[in-house]
């Protein structure tokens, strides 16, 4: 298993299981930024609300994340530009520079102690064959409304750039996992009803009703703030899940030019660093790699190679991943979905600002206010010609992931044989099973089939879970579900006590 830089330097907030059966204004599930956000926008307008969180706050990909927060998106204003146009990219970038401006204003207004600094954005080719994207970027960025310029020299501990690299000045940084346990606890004093440790493993829509394992939460509103958005919904068929590697290094007391630096060419590198009470960090994000179509030890031993290649790192303190979900056509679903549930979903890698963002624009729809924004990213778009790319995209690789899973067998491991600390797709009295040994030497054996759609899991090393490669959906060894969009577990074929005669 892994920690994150931002959860090793945060403290838990110990919210309680709902154990009741709640009626409520308004019920939210998932506790990252996007949930506690529009939490606490809705708690401020007078609503009753009720948040619902399967593991612990912000620990999902809000607090497995970069801490970055920017106008522009990871990957580039330029895809967005020839998709969409130069209106559209001014508007991407209005919306997300008002989302960093909201999460200032609320840092200084409530005084929360979330590293927060206003810092610029340096893109820069990292091998010769990354300058047609650099300058097309330039472009981009302009015609976006951005002040960028060019800068022919980088700052101290970075790599060598084969050209100019881009700056845009008066972006930000902040603590990610912090900011948002902060947030929580002003919604929480101001009447939110915060659990924990409560996975929703039933969404009725007919009764606007949520169920859990020990109670349940009937609401006017629902809102699915989970990433990729619990159960089944439309917008799913074109998003295809990745994950995206992290590690923290020891500064050893030095401190990390202030900045977001992304390193654009064959080897995507994300740089930033982090000062804090326990030391100073800086913190490196590799390439993303399709969910359970990788191998994610060797993903994580490559970015653990490009770190100490490129910037001299020898001790690494922190490693985590984190999962996203770009959307066919380059923009995020946020709104009310075709089935009366509001999501937020398609952000890609560029969730902080985001989620940020679909507070606002689910809040206003909420409250009756009319926003800017919500027609843009309306979550009930049709855009064939748009998403064309993105949809193929998708089909083809789920279309490989149940040809390969269910015309062939990956692995013939033996459970008898199975090391502890490994996994594999086995066979067990003639049928197959997800099979994992723990460290200890006690096997666990579930069904590999997805709960979702039914694909077959792929064991991630890493995270030590089984990974959906069709949705994203992922679970512990034990079965039980680590992060939807599926709700409910993988079926339990073998316990650890059951072992005896296999």
């Amino acid at each position: 298993m892994t920690t994150s830089l931002w959860r090793g330097t945060t403290n838990p907030t110990g919210c309680p299981m709902l154990v009741e059966d709640i009626q409520t204004d308004i019920a939210i599930v998932g506790g990252g930024i996007a949930g506690v956000s529009l939490a606490w926008r809705l708690v401020q307008a007078g609503r009753s609300v009720v948040l619902l969180e399967a593991n612990a706050l912000g620990v999902g990909d809000t607090g497995n994340s970069t801490g970055n927060l920017y106008a522009t998106v990871s990957s580039g204003l330029r895809a967005i530009r020839q998709k969409w146009g130069d209106d559209v990219v001014r508007q991407v970038a209005q919306s997300r520079g008002e989302a960093v401006d909201w999460i200032e204003e609320h840092v200084h207004r409530l005084g929360i102690d979330c590293a927060f600094r206003r810092c610029p954005l340096v893109r820069y080719p990292a091998s010769a064959d990354a300058r047609d994207g650099i300058e097309a970027e330039f472009e981009a960025s302009l015609a976006a409304g951005l002040a960028i310029r060019r800068e022919g020299v980088l700052p101290p501990g970075l790599p060598h750039a084969h050209g100019d690299a881009l700056v845009l000045e008066q972006q930000a940084q902040f603590h990610p996992l912090a900011y948002v346990l902060a947030l929580a606890r002003h919604a929480a004093d101001n009447g939110c009803r915060i659990f924990e440790r409560s996975p929703v493993v039933e969404i009725d829509r007919s009764q606007q009703l949520l169920r859990t394992e020990r109670g349940s939460v009937k609401a006017q509103h629902i809102v699915l703030a989970t990433h990729s958005p619990s159960g089944f919904h439309l917008m799913q068929a074109g998003m295809v899940p990745h994950r995206e590697y992290g590690l923290a290094a020891p500064l050893n007391g030095d401190s990390f030019p202030a900045g977001i630096f992304y390193a654009e060419g064959s080897e995507r590198l994300s740089v930033r660093g982090l000062d804090t009470t326990q030391g100073n960090y800086l913190v490196c994000v590799g390439q993303t790699a399709k969910t359970g179509q990788h191998d994610a030890a060797a993903a994580m031993a490559r970015l653990e190679e490009s770190a100490r290649l490129r910037l001299g790192i020898r001790q690494i303190a922190f490693r985590w991943s984190a999962q996203n979900f770009p959307s066919p056509d380059g923009l995020p679903y946020i709104g009310k979905d075709a089935f009366g549930c509001y999501v937020a979903t398609g952000f890609a890698t560029d969730g902080l600002t985001y989620g940020t963002l679909a507070a606002a624009i689910i809040a206003d729809r909420i409250l009756g206010a009319d926003n800017r924004w919500s027609e843009l990213y309306r979550a009930t778009r049709l855009t064939a010609v748009k998403s064309a790319k993105g949809t193929a995209e998708e089909v083809v690789s789920m279309g490989k992931a149940l040809i390969q899973d269910y015309l062939t067998r990956r692995q013939h491991e033996q459970l008898q044989s199975l090391a502890p600390g490994s996994a594999a797709i086995a066979e067990l009295e003639g049928e197959r099973v997800a099979a994992y040994r723990d460290p200890a030497g006690r096997l666990f054996a579930v069904s590999p089939v997805c709960t979702h759609m039914k694909c077959i899991v792929h064991w991630n090393a890493v995270e030590a879970s089984w990974d959906c490669p069709c949705h994203g959906s992922r679970f512990a060894p034990d079965g039980s579900v680590l992060s939807g969009p599926a709700l409910a577990p993988l079926t339990i074929k073998l316990v650890p006590d059951q072992e005896s005669g296999t």
